[in-house]
This record gives structure tokens, sequence and C-alpha cells, in this order.
């Protein structure tokens, strides 16, 4: 990987809903932690049974393949929010509705095999576009969700929206247990 620094963004470089997951990011290179946390995912969720992946906690609550479509959905749309910003495209982008998402994800039907495939890809092409970012390009503005944000702040966000929800799958889920 490029030896391109993205320092922790301020807590002003992001909404502040966002704060939840820049908090669990470990300091260091984001980009060696994007590296190291998806090969570590990877492991936890590459051994699973068909009925631990189509599991749901509680009725309304998505499967662990839904989960995992999740993640690599929004892994690719913050991706997306800086590129754009990093290019100077000053439109305003809009939110997600985690919700409608997952609901036409088509990820319950998913293996685990094929999501872990594809977010594998997309992990590739998120650390590329960071690691090509210049100071200029990464230190960028643009607004998502109604928010101001710099184009540093998704690496953070990607990096502490896994670790969220490798959380909770570890804890609600009962992933990783031995």
């Amino acid at each position: 990987m490029s030896a391109t620094v993205l320092p922790r963004p301020r807590g002003d470089e992001y909404g502040t809903y966002y704060h939840r997951y820049v908090a669990l990011v470990p300091d260091g290179p984001v980009l060696t932690t994007l590296e190291e946390q998806f090969e570590a995912t990877e492991a936890l969720l590459g051994g699973l049974s068909t009925e631990q992946e189509v599991h749901r906690y509680a009725p309304d609550k998505w499967s662990v393949r839904e989960v995992v479509g999740h993640m690599i959905d929004t892994e690719r749309l913050f991706a997306y929010r800086a590129l754009s910003m990093a290019r100077g495209d000053a439109t305003p982008l809009p939110g997600m509705d985690q919700e409608v998402w997952a609901a036409h994800s088509g990820a319950h039907g998913r293996t685990m095999a094929d999501l872990l495939e594809e977010w594998r890809a997309v992990r590739r092409s998120t650390l590329r576009s960071f690691a090509a970012l210049d100071e200029e390009a990464a230190s960028r503005t643009g607004t998502a969700s109604g928010n101001p944000f710099t184009v540093r702040s998704f690496a953070w966000i990607i990096a502490g929206h896994e670790r969220w929800h490798g959380g909770l799958l570890r804890r609600d889920y009962g992933l990783g247990e031995a």
C-alpha cells in the first residue's frame, strides 16, 4: 500500500452521527487498519454454517448475510462520497436509508462466500482509491446527508463502521465464540 497518510479527522470533519464509528478506530495508519481488519472480519465470517449465516437474533433484525450486505453497500457508498469530493464535485450527496437498501439487497439469499468475494473486491478498490489521494485531495470537503465531510474522514468512518458491526456480530449474533 502507498505511504498515503490520512490523519485522524477532527470532530468537525464529519457529521456528529459518525463520531461513534471514528472513535472505534485505533490510532495509526488507517489504510493499514482497513487491510488488517478486513482479514480479521473475513476470518470471523468465512467458516460459518448456513444456519449461522441466515440467523437473526430477533425477528425484526437482519440476518448475518444481510449485515454483511449492509457493510458492503455502506463501504461502497462512503467510498463513492470520498471519490466525488476528492474530485472536487460540490454537489451535495444524499443520505442512505439503510433499511430500504437492506430490504432490496438480496443479501439474505446469497452465500457468505459470494458476499465475501464481493466485499474483498470493494475493499481492494477502497484501499486503492484512498492510497492514490494526495494531501490536497484528502483534505477537500463536501456535503453528504446534510453534513460536511472531508475526504479523509471517510476512510476512518469505513474502518469504524466495520468495527461497529463486527462488535454487533460478536455480541448479538454470538459469532466468534468458542
